[in-house]
């Protein structure tokens, strides 16, 4: 619950404080969201979890703009804005552990019961 509140404020942030230009934005953005890496997680799969969402998410979310389906008012990173990558990398890492609690809760509850044929 908590890397989920964590997550919440980080994208909370993208949107409502005010920073002098969208460089220290996307650069107090990455911060947070490796510190959400850090605090939550620490592996290198989830690491590289979060890169790669970052920047599949990314690329999607730029075809889309590039084909007119989704548009952004100023976008200042070719077709998106500069902090996305960090807001989708920090989801990834908030999914990636909310999934691995799920698996481990749900080999926790459901024994294994033997067949009876």
């Amino acid at each position: 619950m908590r890397c989920v509140a964590v997550f919440v404020g980080i994208n909370h942030a993208s949107a409502k404080v005010d920073f002098a230009n969208n460089m220290q934005l996307s650069l107090t953005l990455a911060a947070l969201s490796i510190g959400l890496w850090w605090t939550f997680d620490r592996s290198r799969s989830g690491f590289g979890l979060g890169l790669g969402i970052a920047f599949l998410a990314t690329l999607v979310t730029q075809l889309l703009v590039y084909n007119g389906v989704y548009q952004y008012t100023s976008p200042d990173f070719l077709y998106v804005r500069s902090w996305l990558p960090c807001i989708f990398f920090a989801g990834g890492i908030t999914m990636g552990n909310i999934g691995r609690q799920l698996a481990m809760y749900e080999c926790k509850v459901i024994p294994e019961k033997p067949h009876q044929d």
